[in-house]
């Protein structure tokens, strides 16, 4: 027995002495890498091409996707992580990596499939999930956002594998600032929000919303440069009014109908007040947030409310009404040039815009907003009268504010169905009848611009656009509701009913057309993925303080500002989505401009500082760096 204990003892102090050398060994190490880098712990974006510290050890660094690297762990960092023996032994690099997801994402018969297999991947490794998303961008963007994230919100709880984001629903009020502290992370840039009330072109889905901002969050990532630690998509349950969805057993929101009126606003203005607790930022003895919120798929009229409630308290913007507005401006001004116009020729334009919703006004105001701009017109009045409006009823006309017509006009808080807001008035024509067809007002005002907006497939008739292309030489059209399938029309309808003259936009990707003379007809993206990540970049790049009309109004000139003389020759008015990254850098450097001359910022420039440079420094790019234990540096 003696003999026994003795040999245990000793092997203890060897085992001792063993486990001091390694640790020895490992905080050299770690000391010799952090003095080898340029280590910042400051919040700065760089600090993750360098080094990161982490408190994980163990199956927690494998399990927390922003740590992970899966196979690609050095020998050195397997020892001083506690990871040696928990991943196999060959050190596969991020390249390697990538073939093998790309080949399994093949594998995948559906887009949802596809989809599935990419959320796994952000998971359980975000860097290669963002690595492989830039890599293949042009690819994968439909998967990831439109489309594809329309069915896969239809279908979120029955694929639900992980959580991710947060939810904030009607049986946590009063407890809100207490539940913000359950983020891990204590560095946000970037919070997309939803109630879910109007997803898309599908509705109301309620919880179910949660796809949208994981989706935009994701695109923020790959093609705005935001680091993946410091976004959080948020879903604010109020219920839902969809009873599909009320009746399914495996739906995971709230099963009652939706708050509506003061308990609406009081529950978001206690979300609101929550996050400026928790990430509050005090700029010219002001307290806010430091964090950009983004208001994503709000239905008519909280959409507007909340962005009005807000914009002048918070750093925030609204996504379906100023990044959708800007985009579009993007797209008719490129249209210009594409038809030997100069963009200063905006207000001679006639249009027609179908929707009169959250992104109807929205894109029309953002028009306004450059006419106006552009000093061809003097007043916002002048610039109205070149924009027909028409909802569900047809053209905003001249009885819409007639006493024999109180059913259009805004009857309280909330608005009736059917009726008018003071945003909506500001389109009403006096000179034409109320809920006109669409077309008729063509064959009347001859437009020169068809916009939709109306999240309802095939509102666009053959004999609307065939009246249109009788009057223009290149008929403007741009089906801009999402999914695809909620498309105003398709773009082989677009180009078979111009006869191949039209330019052609739309919300979510369709083929290029060939067209039966053997040319080709160009489709394009006119989507918010050009506009929200850049805009984005530059608000927490400048840390700009508020989220101005100017900023939009730049974001659309710089988009337009990219496609060259031979494509816009061709039909084609934005670079392809490939480029996003390209993209965002112009319209982030345009706002941080913006930013530093409307004084929004007090963040200073260095000596010699270029804006460009600066913007281009701050974005986030998906590769490994060593991971270090802070238990080690102690």
């Amino acid at each position: 027995m003696a003999f026994a204990t003795s040999r245990l003892l000793v092997r203890t102090r060897a085992h001792s002495a063993i486990m001091k050398n390694r640790n020895d060994s490992i905080i050299r190490a770690s000391t010799v890498l952090l003095k080898s880098q340029q280590f910042s712990t400051n919040n700065d974006p760089i600090r993750d091409k360098t080094v990161h510290m982490t408190s994980s050890r163990g199956v927690n660094v494998l399990h927390d996707p922003l740590l992970s690297k899966g196979t690609a762990f050095s020998i050195d960092e397997r020892e001083r992580l506690a990871i040696r023996g928990l991943v196999p032994p060959r050190c596969q690099e991020m390249d390697k990596q990538i073939l093998r997801v790309k080949h399994n994402l093949d594998i995948c018969e559906t887009p949802l499939s596809k989809f599935i297999f990419l959320a796994a991947l952000q998971d359980r490794n975000e860097t290669l999930f963002y690595k492989l998303l830039i890599e293949h961008l042009e690819e994968l963007a439909g998967i990831i956002y439109t489309p594809t994230v329309g069915l896969a919100s239809q279908r979120s709880h029955s694929i639900y594998r992980r959580p991710r984001g947060m939810y904030f629903s009607s049986q946590d009020r009063g407890n809100m600032s207490a539940m913000v502290y359950n983020w891990p992370q204590d560095e946000v840039d970037v919070i997309v929000v939803t109630d879910g009330s109007r997803v898309l072109g599908l509705g109301d889905l309620g919880a179910n919303g949660m796809q949208i901002p994981i989706g935009k969050l994701s695109l923020y990532v790959a093609a705005g440069g935001i680091r993946p630690r410091a976004v959080l998509p948020v879903v604010l349950d109020v219920g839902t009014n969809n009873e599909a969805l009320l009746n399914d057993p495996l739906y995971l929101g709230m099963g009652h109908p939706r708050l509506e009126g003061d308990d609406y606003y009081a529950f978001v203005e206690e979300w609101i007040t929550a996050i400026m607790t928790r990430w509050p930022s005090n700029v010219s003895n002001i307290i806010t947030i430091h964090v950009l919120i983004q208001f994503e798929d709000f239905k008519y009229p909280h959409a507007y409310n909340l962005l009005n409630k807000y914009r002048d308290r918070i750093t925030c913007f609204n996504d379906d009404i100023q990044s959708t507005s800007a985009i579009t401006l993007a797209g008719i001004l490129a249209s210009l040039k594409a038809r030997g116009l100069a963009q200063e020729d905006l207000s001679n334009e006639r249009i027609i815009c179908v929707g009169a919703g959250s992104a109807g006004v929205g894109v029309c105001e953002g028009i306004i907003d450059c006419m106006v701009d552009q000093g061809k017109v003097k007043t916002r009045e002048e610039a109205y009268r070149r924009i027909y409006m028409l909802d569900q009823n047809g053209l905003l006309g001249n009885s819409a504010v007639s006493a024999g017509d109180k059913s259009r006009v805004m009857q309280g808080p909330e608005r009736p169905k059917g009726s008018l807001d003071e945003r909506q008035l500001c389109y009403v024509k006096s000179d034409l009848p109320d809920r006109m067809n669409l077309e008729d007002l063509i064959e009347e005002v001859k437009p020169t611009v068809l916009l939709g907006l109306t999240g309802i497939g095939g509102v666009f008739s053959e004999k609307a656009i065939r009246t249109m292309a009788q009057h223009n030489e290149k008929p403007v059209i741009f089906p801009l509701s999402n999914p695809d399938t909620h498309a105003e029309c398709t773009a082989e309808q677009a180009f078979k009913w111009t006869d191949g003259k039209a330019i052609f936009a739309s919300g979510s990707p369709f083929k290029d057309v060939k067209l039966p003379n053997g040319k080709i007809g160009r489709t394009n993206q006119c989507n918010n993925s050009y506009s929200f990540p850049g805009i984005g970049l530059g608000v927490v790049t400048s840390k700009a303080s508020r989220v101005s009309p100017e900023m939009f109004l730049e974001a659309a000139k710089a988009i337009a500002d990219i496609a060259t003389p031979s494509q816009l020759k061709e039909g084609i008015l934005f670079p392809g989505v490939s480029q996003l990254r390209h993209v965002s850098n112009k319209v982030a450097t345009r706002v941080c401009e913006v930013a530093y001359q409307q004084g929004l910022t007090t963040k200073k420039l260095k000596e010699g500082e270029v804006l460009a440079d600066l913007v281009r420094d701050s974005m986030y790019d998906p590769e490994y760096v060593p991971l270090v234990n802070h238990h080690h540096m102690a």
